[in-house]
């Protein structure tokens, strides 16, 4: 699996705009108020030859007015758990406030290794007001103006020389990897269990149950594949609001090392902004694609056109990627669960599927000549 990048700080410190620095994007809503990022952020970043993924974290702290210590505490845990490499980002216009100090109060005692980066650094002095944030003992002090990218090179040099080798993960004989994600609590480990006639995971009614991301080799009923169960929340105690930010977190390793997503949603709640979010990885990642709604027999009161409506609303919602199979299941009554699997690997082949360029000329010979007629 790659590396993860994690970018923390307290609100307003520029760590969207880094963001968009570093992944060359400019999707982050970046504005002169606290707390007003909603998008959750991932994306890729390639440097020297290296490639790793990063993780904005700005916009998961609950309320844009009122900023909590515990809430910036308990993100920063996650992004210390889940990350290779943690980008602490603070502001040199306002120097070290309370916040930045419980901050890196935390990240002293992790050993990941951690990135001190002082922003809006656009002028000499300025570079001599980042000598405070030395006072961290967190060590070398990386000055940048992320709005400009002063400073990014030297700082992505330092970064990419931190971050471990990647070690390519042996696959089973080169089968197909079926990763199977979705918010906490939607059935993912139900339906692992569904499928391998066992108790593979442990699956209680709280949400957040597995404890990692668990491979298994399920070769039955003509299938042959790597199934793998994405983890959920550690404790739900310790992350509580932030389970969402936790839960798109773990997706993102497992979703990166997989060739199709059996992507699952929670039938009585819909697709939310939680789901989005997953899928977002899924679609920046190129994954092949399948849609299970899980909970099917739980929907009361259906009608001819209730599959229908709900489809049509999931598509609305996926636009403009209209072309995903959607499968409506229950992992509790295994009601179409190998249906899910025969989709999956179809999709897989299609993925895998080469066209000779002679083929493609062909196809696209008489769109060339029309066009050139126009």
């Amino acid at each position: 699996m790659g590396n993860l990048v994690a970018i923390v700080g307290r609100p307003n410190v520029g760590k969207s705009t880094l963001f968009n620095r570093l992944t060359e994007s400019r999707k982050a809503i970046v504005q002169e108020t606290s707390g007003v990022t909603r998008d959750r952020h991932y994306g890729k970043s390639l440097w020297n030859g290296v490639e790793f993924s990063v993780v904005d974290t700005g916009g998961f702290v609950q309320g844009s007015e009122d900023i909590f210590e515990d809430e910036i505490r308990k993100q920063v845990l996650i992004a210390i758990e889940e990350a290779n490499l943690v980008i602490f980002v603070v502001d040199v216009e306002s120097g070290i406030t309370d916040l930045d100090e419980a901050v890196a109060d935390v990240l002293r005692r992790t050993k990941k290794p951690i990135m001190t980066v002082s922003n809006k650094v656009d002028n000499h002095n300025r570079e001599q007001d980042s000598f405070e944030f030395y006072n961290f003992g967190l060590g070398e002090v990386y000055s940048i103006s992320a709005i400009s990218g002063a400073g990014t090179g030297d700082l992505l040099d330092a970064l990419v020389a931190q971050l471990p080798e990647v070690v390519e993960e042996e696959t089973i004989e080169g089968l197909p990897r079926i990763a199977i994600v979705g918010k906490p609590n939607v059935g993912k480990s139900s339906l692992t269990n569904a499928l391998i006639g066992k108790d593979r995971n442990i699956v209680t009614d709280i949400s957040g149950t597995t404890r990692d991301s668990i491979d298994t080799r399920f070769n039955a009923y003509g299938f042959d594949m790597v199934l793998v169960d994405t983890a959920g929340i550690r404790k739900k105690a310790k992350v509580h609001e932030d389970i969402e930010f936790y839960s798109v977190m773990r997706s993102i390793k497992t979703i990166e090392n997989s060739d199709v997503c059996l992507f699952m949603l929670d039938a009585q709640d819909g697709i939310q902004s939680q789901d989005m979010n997953i899928f977002s990885v899924i679609e920046k990642n190129r994954k092949g694609l399948v849609v299970l709604v899980n909970k099917w027999d739980l929907v009361e009161n259906k009608e001819t056109n209730t599959m229908k409506e709900f489809e049509e609303q999931i598509l609305e919602r996926l636009a403009p990627f209209t072309d995903v199979p959607i499968l409506f299941i229950s992992a509790l009554t295994k009601q179409r669960i190998h249906k899910a699997l025969e989709v999956a690997m179809k999709v897989y082949e299609n993925r895998m599927q080469k066209i000779p360029t002679s083929k493609l000329n062909e196809v696209m010979l008489d769109v060339i000549e029309f066009t050139a007629t126009c």
